[in-house]
C-alpha cells in the first residue's frame, strides 16, 4: 500500500467535494477545480474524508495512488487557502508593472518585456522589484512563476536576474586580473 495514498485528506468545513464519471470537482470559499481521474483510481468521499483507492497492485498503480492523494490535497488547500509565489528583481533599472492583464518588465533588454497573465490567476507588484503570483490551482502558479523567472533566470556572476524570493544563486569568481613580472 502507499504511504501516502492511504492517508484519508479531510475536507474542511466550507468545501464541496463531488466525483461524477471519472472527474473530481473541488469547490471552496475561493473557487472550483476539476481533475479528470485516471481509469484505475478511485475516490471516496465519506464522514468529511477523501479516500482514494487503486484498483491493481502494478507499479503504475501504486504511483498512481500516492500521486492522486496528493493532487486531491493540493486542490483541497487551494480552494480553502490559495497558492502564492513570490519572486524578486535583482539589477540596476531592473522593474516590473502591472498594466491591465499584462506584466510588463523591463529588464536590461532593448525593449520591454510583455507577459500576458493567464486566466485564474492574479499578479501583483507591490513594489517594482517584487512580483508576487497567486491562485488557487498549484500547478498553474508555479508553472507561471517558472515562465516569469525563465524570462531572465540570476546569472552567476553579479546575481543579475528574475529569482524565487529565499532562492539563493551560487556566484561564481570572474575572470583573475593578471600579474606582470
Amino acid at each position: 500500500m502507499s504511504r501516502i495514498g492511504k492517508k484519508p485528506v479531510a475536507i474542511p468545513s466550507g468545501v464541496k467535494v463531488e466525483v461524477k464519471e471519472g472527474v473530481i470537482c473541488i469547490e471552496g470559499p475561493k473557487g472550483k477545480l476539476l481533475r479528470q481521474l485516471a481509469g484505475r483510481i478511485g475516490i471516496e468521499v465519506k464522514d468529511s474524508q477523501v479516500f482514494v483507492n487503486r484498483s491493481g497492485d502494478s507499479k503504475v498503480d501504486k504511483s498512481m495512488h500516492g500521486l492522486f492523494r496528493a493532487l486531491v490535497n493540493n486542490m483541497i488547500k487551494g480552494v480553502t487557502d490559495g497558492y502564492v509565489k513570490e519572486l524578486e528583481i535583482i539589477g540596476i533599472g531592473f522593474k516590473a508593472a502591472i498594466q491591465g492583464n499584462i506584466l510588463n518588465m523591463q529588464l536590461g533588454y532593448s525593449h520591454a518585456v510583455n507577459f500576458p497573465v493567464p486566466e485564474g490567476i492574479k499578479v501583483e507588484c507591490p513594489k517594482p522589484t517584487q512580483v508576487v503570483v497567486s491562485g488557487i490551482d498549484k500547478e498553474i502558479v508555479g508553472k507561471v512563476a517558472s515562465e516569469i523567472r525563465a524570462v531572465c533566470p540570476p546569472e552567476p556572476y553579479k546575481g543579475k536576474g528574475i529569482r524565487y524570493v529565499g532562492e539563493y544563486v551560487k556566484k561564481k569568481v570572474g575572470k583573475a586580473q593578471a600579474t606582470t613580472k
